[in-house]
Order: structure tokens, then sequence, then C-alpha cells
């Protein structure tokens, strides 16, 4: 958790100084991370190179292929999901919550009343990287194997679409939209394996076009109606 966050909060620092935001902060933050895969491509940097980390055996002298260690597993991973959620739920409904919608709907407004909003950024944005670095330590064990593959922006872009399929602006809603991708994804790899990616990609439009909400936003217009 202390490497991503560390490095967050660096490249925040400098990026959020220099008030880059938009589709030009994307466009960065996409192009560090994959010339980081390639740099963890290469063998010479000692990470096992196109391999990458394999060997997962053992965790705390508990053989992870065991189906206790592997329930354990699972049960920390739900736990510390439910955790996340409340810390989000805890910060978004707080005054730095208010603030930060603040932020995002009107940023100069923000700082005509006083506010610096480079600090809540930064804040924001190192500390889903340390969540993002937890979920890895997580997810190592559970798969057995890590390599630089795993940084390919497909995978950013992938939990993007999980965001707008389950909906924006919500805590929910990626939960939710990662169930959705992920489910489709078992069944239509083993169904239709050459059409998944063309899948994914139509059901990304769709949601666009038709749910800008994503699939919360559509709950709650049945809600009310």
């Amino acid at each position: 958790m202390l490497a991503p966050g560390l490095l967050a909060l660096v490249f925040g620092f400098f990026a959020f100084r220099s008030r880059i935001k938009g589709v030009y902060f994307s466009i960065i933050t996409q192009a560090l991370t994959y010339a980081g895969m390639l740099l963890f491509f290469r063998n010479e940097t000692g990470f096992g190179g196109n391999n990458g980390f394999t060997g997962f055996t053992t965790l705390l002298g508990f053989s992870v292929s065991a189906t206790g260690p592997r329930i354990g597993l699972f049960i920390a991973t739900v736990g510390l999901l439910l955790l996340s959620l409340a810390i989000g739920f805890a910060l978004a409904h707080s005054k730095f919550g208010r603030v930060l919608t603040a932020v995002r709907d009107a940023e100069n407004r923000l700082m005509f009343c006083g506010y610096d909003p480079r600090g809540f950024k930064l804040f924001v944005w190192t500390l889903p990287a340390m969540l993002c670095g937890l979920a890895g330590a997580l997810y190592v064990p559970q798969v057995g194997i890590i390599n630089p593959g795993e940084m390919s922006p497909a995978n950013s872009i992938e939990a993007v679409i999980w965001v707008t399929l389950g909906g924006r602006g919500t805590l929910i809603g990626p939960l939710l939209g990662a169930a959705i991708v992920n489910g489709a994804r078992s069944f239509f790899t083993v169904a239709f394996p050459e059409y998944w990616l063309f899948f994914l990609g139509l059901m990304f439009i769709l949601v666009t076009l038709f749910l800008p909400h994503g699939v919360i936003g559509l709950l709650r217009r049945r809600k009310h109606d």
C-alpha cells in the first residue's frame, strides 16, 4: 500500500500543482502506466520480465492452495471491501465530501471561496492508489501469479467501464458494474470466446447512450416511478 501511495503522492503533487486535469490528466496517467509496463517487461529490472512473479504457494506459512487459507483470503477480501466502502461513505457524507463535490462541479468558484483544491485532490488521488495496492496484495496470493501485463491500459479502461455501467458518482455503482462485467466475461468467454471484446464494447456504448447514470440510475428511476 505504501509503494503505490507514495508514487501517487509524488505524481499528484506535481500534476495538481501544474493544474493538469481532465483529458490531459487521463492521457498522462495512461502513458505513465504503459511506460511502467514496458519497463517491468525488461528482464534487466529483476522482476521476472514477461513471466513476472510466480510460485506464490505459501502465505504466513500456510499453503494458499488449501481450502482453509483460501476461505480466509476470501473473507478478508470481502471484509476489507466493506471497510473500504464504509470509509468512502464516511468521506462522501462529510464536509470533506462536500468540498470534493464542489471541486468536481465548480473548482474555480471553490477557489474564490478561499479553498485550495490541490490538497483535496491530492488526498482523494492518493487514497485510492493505496486501496489499489491493497487489492493487489489480496489478488496475487489467490491467483498465484502477477506479471507486467496487469499494468496494461486496457485494465484501466475496463475499470472505467465498471464505473460507467454501474453508475458514476456512487459507491455501490462501480461494485455492481464490476460484478456485471466479470459475470458477463465468464459467460461470453465460454459461449463466444472470439467475440467477448465486441460484447464488452457494445455494452459500454449502449450504457453510454441509453443509461448515462448506469444501472444505479435505472434502479432509482424505477423506484421513483
